[in-house]
């Protein structure tokens, strides 16, 4: 003879495609998640200018190259919202025109430290990068039903950070 447990669903997550998913947690029903990839190709280099050019080496290696690199990054933009009536947080075209205005365009294929003033005075690491992009959309993407939750920006299919605001 079987004997089942009873069991509560905590979160059901639809992949609508590689670059976007919705989940819907049962502690926050009715708020749901709406997250969507994004990708820029960016060059940078990691430098502190309070440190010895030795200092740089150690600390960033091959990252510190005077001339700089560069990534294909991915960013994951994740929004939070309950659901109108029609069951949508945020227009999606509306969504990928926000994060396309505010961060693509604005990002893609640029010097990191050169060309975006937040990268100036801020060593461009993936963590910064991932702050950097979470700070320019939040006021432009805590509208409507939607706020935005949180971005992960991968810099390397190995390397990424999430950045969230407690």
């Amino acid at each position: 003879k079987l004997e089942f447990t009873t069991v509560a669903m905590e979160a059901v997550t639809l992949r609508l495609s590689p670059q976007m998913s919705i989940a819907c947690f049962q502690r926050e029903y009715p708020m749901v998640l709406l997250s969507q990839k994004f990708e820029f190709s960016a060059s940078h280099r990691l430098h502190n200018p309070k440190f010895t050019e030795e200092q740089n080496r150690i600390a960033f290696g091959k990252c510190n190259n005077p001339h700089g690199h560069g990534h294909n990054y991915e960013v994951q933009v994740t929004l939070k919202g309950e659901p109108d009536d029609n069951g949508i947080v945020m227009d999606v075209p509306k969504f990928e025109r926000v994060v396309d205005d505010t961060i693509i365009k604005r990002f893609d294929h640029k010097n990191l430290n050169l060309e975006i003033a937040e990268f100036r005075e801020l060593n461009p690491t993936v963590e910064n990068i991932a702050m950097v992009i979470y700070r320019l959309l939040k006021p432009v993407l805590t509208k409507d039903r939607a706020m935005l939750h949180g971005v992960t920006v991968w810099e390397t299919p190995k390397t990424w950070c999430e950045y969230t605001e407690a």
